[in-house]
């Protein structure tokens, strides 16, 4: 491999020759050799590094404009612009493991962008620190790329997910009207319910967490950069702060803003855990919805069997015909890493010590890492199980038929202590409702059929 010098304030140091990268983002791949091509910073992190540094770009031209030339904004907002688009993501080499302002990363961006935009300019026009940071610091454009990486994930990517999945099972509810089956409750036999009704929970659980999402992007929108080391915007001219939202905003169509104090912006992430706990919300309705269809699609003969699945794919390597729920495990065990990565961001914004959270790089990657497989999940779970759910009607009318709950219905003839006598004679001597209560001469044959219509019970 062939390589370039490169120096920072520390000294030269050996850098590959085909990459964009500088000296500190070489010193950080020496020195944090963990998980090495697996852990990376999140994708969408180095994105939304090249969205703020455009935007940075822009306000400094206006605000500066005899530091921030012309000539200089143009090859940067050219080169950012390769960065926000991934066209980069080869000269993106550093870990999550590194330092936990994420300043390494913030400086791979900044000798990526000032190194590709000098091979534009066809000489050496940029500086990563003097230019490409100029009125920033890594403890102000972090919090603001895991921001608007946030919000990108979010609305862009799981939020249609869940959309989708909401109009799958409004399907569902129309397709399977006028079925009437058993409800359980503690996992026991509990009045009659519609299997519509049923499916409109799991529909309305999912909007209802997609309402959670919508409100916890608010805060999300408000930026920390201007900011700088501190939060007293050191270096930075008045009103950058202010035009670099706005830049942002007009390069994401969304509506950014900066952060109203900056002191909290870079010390608490309380904006991260509030919008994590919505994906955690979703990711526990998820949980009860997958395990609802596993537990009715259960056997196929020796279980519920009140619905049916796709087949997707053989379920096991020694007995032969079987088919498992495989769509719903995957779903329950993104679930669980949802929730650990819930607990893991919770434990590191509570490190936010003095004036800064020194736990970033682990909060972007769980926070991200929980959007993308969430989403994921959601549209493999909504293709290839949730549109091929259908009913098995005569399982479900033997359930409902079998059931001793639907003895609820004669509560207001004969009373709640003669039903509960009725239930239990019914159980022990293994007989119908209609003829326990007729053995115990609470009613007759005639009187009993008037009255009992477990269909008119939902």
């Amino acid at each position: 491999m062939e390589y370039r010098k490169e120096h920072d304030s520390m000294g030269v140091v050996q850098v590959p020759a085909d990459r964009y990268w500088g000296a500190q983002t070489q010193r950080s791949r020496e020195n944090f050799p963990i998980g090495v091509g697996i852990e990376t910073m999140p994708e969408e992190i180095i994105l939304a590094f090249g969205i703020l540094k455009q935007a940075a770009a822009r306000a400094n031209h206006i605000l500066r404009p005899e530091k921030m030339t012309a000539e200089k904004l143009a090859v940067i907002e050219k080169a950012a612009s390769e960065v926000a688009s991934g066209a980069l993501r080869e000269h993106f080499p550093l870990v999550v493991w590194q330092t936990g302002s994420g300043t390494q990363s913030n400086m791979n961006a900044n000798e990526v962008i000032s190194n590709r935009a000098n091979e534009l300019a066809g000489r050496k026009l940029c500086h990563p620190n003097d230019d490409v940071n100029m009125s920033q610091s890594s403890n102000d454009t972090f919090p603001t790329a895991l921001h608007i990486a946030a919000v990108l994930s979010l609305e862009g990517r799981l939020i249609p997910a869940a959309e989708e999945l909401v109009r799958s099972l409004k399907e569902l509810e129309e397709l399977h009207r006028g079925i009437i089956k058993s409800g359980r409750t503690h996992l026991q036999d509990a009045v009659p319910i519609a299997f519509s009704q049923e499916i409109s929970g799991w529909r309305s659980s999912v909007e209802k967490d997609i309402e959670l999402l919508h409100l916890s992007t608010g805060p999300l929108h408000e930026l920390a950069l201007g900011g700088t080391a501190v939060g007293t915007g050191l270096n930075a001219p008045a009103g950058f702060a202010e035009l670099a939202a706005e830049k942002i905003s007009m390069l994401t169509g969304k509506p950014f803003v900066t952060a109203e104090n900056k002191y909290h912006a870079l010390t608490s992430r309380d904006e991260l855990v509030f919008a994590h706990g919505a994906v955690k919300a979703l990711a526990a309705d998820l949980m009860k919805i997958a395990n609802d269809v596993r537990w009715l699609a259960s056997g196929p003969r020796c279980g519920l069997g009140e619905i049916r699945i796709p087949a997707n794919e053989p379920g096991s390597s020694i007995m032969p015909g079987k088919v498992n729920p495989t769509q719903c495990e995957q779903v329950t065990m993104v679930a669980v890493q949802v929730m650990g990565n819930d607990a893991a961001i919770g434990i590191a914004a509570s490190q936010g010590n003095f004036e800064l959270n020194v736990f970033l790089p682990v909060i972007a990657y769980n926070f991200l890492q929980s959007v993308r497989l969430l989403a994921e999940s959601i549209r493999a779970f909504t293709e290839n199980c949730v549109r091929g759910i259908r009913a098995d009607e005569e399982k479900m009318r033997q359930n409902l038929d079998r059931s001793l709950m639907t003895v609820t219905a004669l509560n207001p003839i004969i009373g709640y202590e003669n039903a509960a006598e009725t239930a239990k004679l019914a159980y022990t001597d293994n007989i119908s409702l209609r003829d326990a209560c007729m053995k115990l001469g609470f009613l007759t044959a005639e009187q009993f059929d008037a009255v009992f219509h477990p269909e008119e019970m939902v």
